[in-house]
């Protein structure tokens, strides 16, 4: 068998000519108005409702949200002994704070209750007063 052997197995199917008169002019099949009457895509892509969602002004930028878990002074004056170094993840492992969307959040110390104990702090965020009481029992705060 060679190429100009070679026949189709179905028969020859004429285009629709659209817009010409007799029974596919005027509104070429489409009916008469709408949406989907008009040329162009038929619907708006979803991608762009999200697109114009958004702002547009200069400088916008996804800004990352930081959790912040808020703490007062007698948990860890009810949890922690004597001269012990406390830090976020000491924490998270002694369930006073949790996992937020399995990030660990950034803990505030508030100056609620009393305390007695030394205690030194690494990596929190303090109150003025937290600060002050945490001072004048011994402790020490370290960045």
């Amino acid at each position: 068998m060679q190429l100009h052997q070679l026949k189709p197995t179905h028969k020859h199917k004429e285009k629709k000519r659209l817009g010409r008169g007799g029974k596919h002019g005027v509104h070429c099949g489409k009916g008469s108005e709408g949406q989907k009457s008009r040329a162009g895509k038929r619907m708006q892509p979803i991608i762009r409702e999200l697109t114009k969602k958004y702002p547009k002004l200069r400088g916008y930028k996804f800004k990352e949200r930081k959790e912040v878990v808020v703490l007062n002074l007698e948990a860890l004056e009810k949890k922690f002994k004597v001269g012990e170094t406390i830090t976020p993840k000491i924490l998270l492992e002694r369930k006073l704070i949790r996992r937020i969307k399995g990030k660990l959040p950034q803990p505030k110390i508030l100056g609620q209750g009393k305390l007695t104990k030394p205690l030194m702090l690494k990596g929190f965020l303090l109150s003025k007063s937290a600060k002050e009481k945490i001072e004048k029992a011994g402790g020490k705060i370290i960045k």
